[in-house]
């Protein structure tokens, strides 16, 4: 050990007494002061303006859009090639070399005594790091030092490895630029080598294994995954077990034959580890961020426990889905994969499976190549065109033997299904974010681990249908599996509900909505028992239908107000009323709070006031009401041609308005939970659909809190997590200003000073 430190030290001797280590510290410092520097100086001016901020730390350190250590991984692989290139180069080009071969020392130690003098300087550099990371702990508000300090081992161990890649290189040839060529084409080649093979499964492990590319990522988020930090190890000693081989047979005259021999062996040795290595079931994690943003929340935590048995995601890809063809394709496994890998952490039994097929997409608006052809032709030229294996795709018929996916419009979709039958489908939906969260993972999950909510729609007298797509009806809301807040992609089970027969002791939730003829009495009668067995019930009314529906809300002691809700506004029609949460509602479900946080509404276009009567058996809630500019409105008929005043004399008022009610009272061991609202159209496709300019509408919202409150919390999946603490700068922008002409010129210039001081006292030597 002693003669590999003299090596260390030797090489940092001749490294420091250079421009260009010193030229490489100077620069690598300007540009961190300037990327640290302009991160808090955008997260300063959001506080500045009043803004609320969280996650400061991750912002400034970890964020990919200007975050410190992205940009640094950036400009890392510009730097190791300069410092490297002379490591072995300048000894072979010299002739320096013979004096090592010649003294008593090894080759192992040769490279491992190089290789400590490019750790320590790593040790430098990662220490500049260090000092922004100090400045930040000092002016922000529970600085989360755990997460940057991942961060910095990520940091550290990629300039590890970018060393002994480049001490490699340095010693396949005498010239330095050479050396320095070389080590940037290898470093391009780790990079790219995860897209090689990717459609041979188990050279797909290997290759996607060695590649670099992204592999100090989550440590800069603060998960410190052993795969991660066992690649460094493992591809950073490769290197180093290379340049000894090199060494070697340089050194003893080595057969060519011999030393691929040797190197091949160490190459696979390298590989079979690292494949080893990469085994959910050998696979440690620690989080070190204050939130556990990088793990599942408790309750997807609690569900993946009950998971018992073997479970197999299959994944079915059509080639006429354009759209997601590329999702899940044999060079896009890998990727895909990781789209699971929280949850291969607590479960690492999950296997994936992929089948391929072409069959007719229903919604043929979501590929062009359908029109005027056969969906056999148009599967065979889309194959064409994008180079695809026609063998590893199923025919129509070859598919619908193994699975009916025409409920699923034979779109991109995932089967979860445990070893004991247990089957649910996972879908991807027609949004920004496309693919799944956590919530409706879990969501998906929970179906097939445990007995969830039935949510029964009344379905006769006139009521919403929720199988159509019109702007009235409540597909959306409902059962439309490309829309991630429905009900069936939140976890619950739907049925229609035709009052023909009783109604069933498996219905948790029934919803009435809108009848235009009212219940009869043999249906009233049916009603009343699920209500007095104390089945939970969520009822939309609309201010036209009074007759209809004041028969059912007179059992709760509520009544509709005389008239429609209006607004005197002029960008809308009167009857678009907006409506916010209550401080009740707020603290009975979160969703409300949260909408209550960020300034969100809900849209009622045709709403009617709600009144309940105290004296009855329940205890009214209160969860949305208007501002004082509303009145209800029973004079005017006709908004278009006819402009609504109020009319005291009629009845109308200034007021605020109830518009959603939730009721609870305790039947037997159980609490009966009641919604009912004012309004039926507020999560009906058309309105749940569009865009509402200028106003910041959150009514799929009335669907999530309401049901989650109906259900005991048991869906939609709360996924929420602990709120950051590091949600305050303690600095002014004037002394942030100063701060970074500190940063950036000062210290440079302090150490550009200290580098000429040095390099004039050795040349004076």
């Amino acid at each position: 050990m002693g003669t590999i430190c003299k090596l260390a030290k030797t090489e940092l001797q001749t490294l420091f007494y250079s421009l260009v280590a010193w030229l490489i510290i100077i620069i690598f410092t300007i540009q961190t002061a300037m990327v640290f520097t302009s991160a808090l100086g955008m997260q300063l001016a959001t506080q500045e303006l009043g803004r609320p901020l969280w996650t400061i730390t991750s912002g400034i350190f970890a964020s990919p859009w200007g975050g410190v250590f992205p940009a640094l991984q950036e400009y890392l692989y510009l730097y190791i090639p300069l410092l490297t290139m002379g490591l072995m180069s300048r000894e072979l080009g010299s002739g320096s070399i013979k004096l090592l071969y010649s003294s008593p020392i090894t080759n192992v130690q040769i490279i491992l005594g190089k290789f400590l003098s490019m750790m320590i300087y790593g040790l430098v550099l990662v220490g500049i790091v260090f000092l922004f990371a100090l400045f930040g702990a000092f002016t922000i508000k529970d600085f989360d030092f755990p997460v940057v300090l991942s961060g910095m081992l990520g940091f550290y161990l990629l300039i590890c490895t970018y060393a002994a890649v480049g001490l490699f290189m340095s010693s396949l040839t005498p010239y330095q630029v050479v050396a320095a060529i070389l080590t940037l084409t290898m470093l391009g080649v780790l990079n790219y080598v995860k897209t090689l093979w990717q459609d041979l499964d188990f050279v797909r492990e290997i290759t996607y294994w060695l590649s670099i590319s992204g592999r100090a990522n989550e440590f800069m988020l603060g998960l410190i995954c052993s795969e991660d930090v066992l690649y460094f190890v493992i591809v950073t000693a490769l290197f180093l077990s290379l340049a000894v081989i090199r060494l070697q047979a340089c050194r003893q005259k080595m057969p060519w034959t011999r030393s691929l021999v040797k190197y091949l062996g160490v190459l696979c040795l390298a590989c079979l580890l690292g494949y080893v290595s990469s085994r959910p079931r050998l696979m440690g994690y620690y989080d070190t961020s204050a939130t556990k943003l990088n793990t599942l929340t408790p309750n997807s935590q609690e569900v993946i426990s009950k998971l018992d048995g073997g479970l197999t995601i299959t994944t079915y890809v059509n080639v006429l889905d354009e759209r997601d063809l590329w999702t899940a394709m044999p060079s896009q496994i890998k990727r895909d994969q990781d789209r699971f890998r929280q949850y291969t952490r607590f479960k690492p039994e999950i296997k994936m499976k992929y089948v391929y097929y072409y069959d007719t997409l229903l919604n043929t608006g979501m590929s062009r190549n359908v029109v005027g052809r056969s969906t056999e032709e148009s599967a065979k030229e889309l194959m064409r065109v994008f180079d695809l294996d026609t063998s590893l795709f199923l025919s129509p018929e070859e598919i619908r033997s193994q699975i009916d996916l025409f409920p699923e419009k034979n779109r991109f979709v995932r089967l979860l299904e445990r070893e004991n039958g247990e089957k649910t489908f996972l879908r991807v939906f027609d949004d920004m974010q496309h693919h799944p969260g956590e919530a409706e993972i879990t969501a998906a999950f929970k179906r097939i681990a445990m007995e969830l909510p039935v949510v029964g729609f009344l379905s006769c007298n006139g009521a919403r249908n929720i199988n159509k797509i019109g702007d009235r009806d409540y597909s959306m809301f409902a059962y439309d599996k490309s829309f991630r807040y429905s009900l069936i992609n939140q976890g619950f089970d739907v049925r229609e509900i035709d009052l023909s027969s009783s109604i069933s002791d498996d219905i948790d939730i029934l919803v009435v909505s809108d009848l235009t003829t009212s219940l009869s009495d043999v249906q009233e009668s049916m009603l009343d028992d699920y209500i007095q067995r104390g089945g939970d019930l969520m009822i939309l009314t609309e201010p036209t239908r009074e007759n209809e529906m004041s028969s059912l809300l007179s059992k709760f002691n509520v009544k509709m107000i005389p008239g429609m809700l209006v607004s005197g506004w002029e960008d809308y029609s009167p009857e678009v009323v907006i409506s916010s949460p209550t401080k009740e509602g707020e603290n009975m479900v979160y969703w409300f709070e949260n909408m209550q946080k960020s300034g969100q509404v809900i849209v009622t276009p045709g709403v009617a006031g709600l009144y309940y009567d105290n004296h009855g058996d329940f205890t009214m809630i209160p969860l949305f009401e208007t501002d004082t500019s509303v009145w209800n409105e029973i004079e005017t008929v006709n908004f278009v041609e006819e402009t609504p005043l109020v009319n005291m004399d009629e009845g109308e008022s200034h007021g605020k308005f109830i518009t959603g009610l939730a009721l609870s009272r305790k039947v037997g061991d159980e609490n009966q939970k009641i919604v009912i609202l004012g309004d039926a159209d507020c999560i009906s496709n058309g309105v749940l659909s569009r865009n509402y300019k200028g106003i910041f509408a959150n009514n799929y919202s009335i669907v999530m809190g309401s049901f989650y409150w109906m259900s005991d919390g048991e869906v939609p999946i709360d996924v929420r997590r602990p709120a950051p603490l590091d949600d305050r700068i303690y600095l002014s922008q004037a002394g942030q200003s100063i701060w970074k002409i500190i940063m950036i010129w000062v210290l440079p210039g302090i150490m550009v000073l200290f580098a000429l001081l040095l390099w004039f006292r050795r040349r004076g030597r």
